[in-house]
């Protein structure tokens, strides 16, 4: 297995000295960037496999990275850092299509750990999932379009589309409802009541289940969460 690499963009030396010197004793590779100007032409033409990106950045925002990188690179990892007072914009980078967030200051332990976490989770999900095999039919996420052998069609609203993909890039792996929150909606799951994704489950099951009483595709794991069932290619 290759060396996994990893931009960090961060205008603070101290700080960025810290974080390269511990994924480097992790063994990553590491890139880095002291301004924002840097930082984005390295996001948008190196090669690497995970971006950590400060928010408050001299010469371009870093919630301006991020949009720019996922416009080119739109199935990359982000972790995001901030100030403790920044939760508006720790928001916002989420709902933008960060992955995670650390808040500074924080420990070596955790940023390994959620640079870890987010590597894992993003490893095991493909980048353009189109198609989508179920049980009878296929799921067209493209066409935003359930399709079923006997003919029965079913349009799915782009938040339904954005659960399938995600769901379909894990399949056979319980999801817990707090996963769902920060990699779907893009919001933190802290203290937010997760009944929205019941109620979208039960929903999306009516279009992509021959029987939603019965569900085959996803199914729901007894304290764990969600998990979809892996029925044949996707491409």
């Amino acid at each position: 297995m290759s060396q996994q690499r990893i931009l960090t963009i961060e205008d603070d030396p101290a700080i960025r000295r810290g974080i390269v010197d511990a994924l480097r004793f992790a063994g990553y590779e590491v890139l880095e960037a002291g301004d924002g100007k840097l930082g984005l032409d390295m996001a948008v033409r190196c090669d690497f496999d995970l971006l950590l990106l400060d928010l408050v950045l001299p010469e371009r925002d870093g919630l301006e990275i991020l949009a720019e990188v996922r416009g080119v690179r739109p199935g990359l990892p982000v972790i995001i850092l901030t100030a403790r007072g920044e939760e508006t914009d720790r928001v916002r980078g989420l709902r933008d299509g960060a992955d995670d967030y650390v808040v500074k200051p924080f420990s070596v332990k955790e940023l390994l750990a959620r640079v870890e976490a987010v590597l894992r989770r993003s490893a095991e999900r493909p980048l353009d999932v189109s198609e989508v095999v179920i049980p009878g039919g296929q799921i067209d996420l493209a066409r935003h379009e359930v399709r079923f052998e006997d003919g029965r069609r079913s349009e799915l609203s782009q938040r339904e589309v954005d659960l399938v993909r995600y769901l379909a890039a894990n399949p056979d792996r319980a999801i817990s409802r707090d996963e769902l929150l920060a990699n779907v909606w893009r919001i933190p799951p802290k203290g937010l009541s997760t009944r929205t994704i019941d109620m979208h489950i039960a929903r999306l099951r009516e279009k992509v289940e021959r029987e939603a009483s019965d569900p085959h595709v996803v199914l729901t794991v007894r304290g764990k969460g969600y998990m979809f069932a892996a029925f044949g290619e996707k491409r």
